[in-house]
């Protein structure tokens, strides 16, 4: 049987159920056995991951190849202007190549934001902004490469969607089988 879990991923967690150094794992949440991450989210991203047991729907999932659109809050500093936004729009280049165009928009502060520990570090002369990008490859690191090569670093990178599921009604540390 099919098993799929969406997890809702904390700051500060690895993607991956051992660690040698102590660090928190997907051990410390998933109690469901032999799932494993479709794709990747780094330790300094929060948002939806998600595991299965069956290694094609893995495979669909985190293969870029496949296409599969994920879609990012992302808390930026400073105000990106339209013309910032629509480089990203367009496809920007990185180090290891052009990205395909995304789809970006400015948004007011996420509805369902948690509070992250430890928190961003507030400076009141620098503004910050609410991004949603959303993507459909998934070079490392990819979302917080593009806001920077436009100027605007991310301090904040929740990942909402990949493909039809969402982190809607799954509190942050938390998860659902499907």
């Amino acid at each position: 049987m099919t098993k799929i879990i969406l997890f809702n991923k904390p700051f500060d967690v690895l993607t991956q159920f051992t660690d040698t150094e102590g660090r928190k794992t997907l051990a410390d949440f998933i109690t469901e056995k032999k799932v494993y991450a479709a794709g990747r989210l780094d330790r300094d991203s929060e948002g939806l991951l998600i595991l299965t047991n069956d290694g094609k729907l893995q495979q669909r999932i985190s293969n870029p190849k496949n296409k599969m659109s994920k879609t990012y809050w992302v808390q930026v500093e400073g105000n990106p202007p339209e013309a910032r936004l629509e480089l990203l729009r367009k496809g920007i280049e990185l180090k290891d190549g052009m990205t395909r165009p995304a789809k970006v928009k400015k948004i007011a502060e996420p509805y369902l934001l948690w509070e992250r520990i430890p928190p961003i570090r507030f400076r009141k002369n620098i503004s910050e902004t609410w991004l949603e990008i959303t993507i459909t490859e998934g070079k490392n690191r990819q979302v917080r490469r593009m806001t920077a090569a436009i100027g605007f670093p991310t301090l904040r990178l929740i990942r909402y969607r990949i493909g039809s599921w969402t982190i809607d009604g799954i509190k942050n540390g938390e998860w659902i089988l499907l």
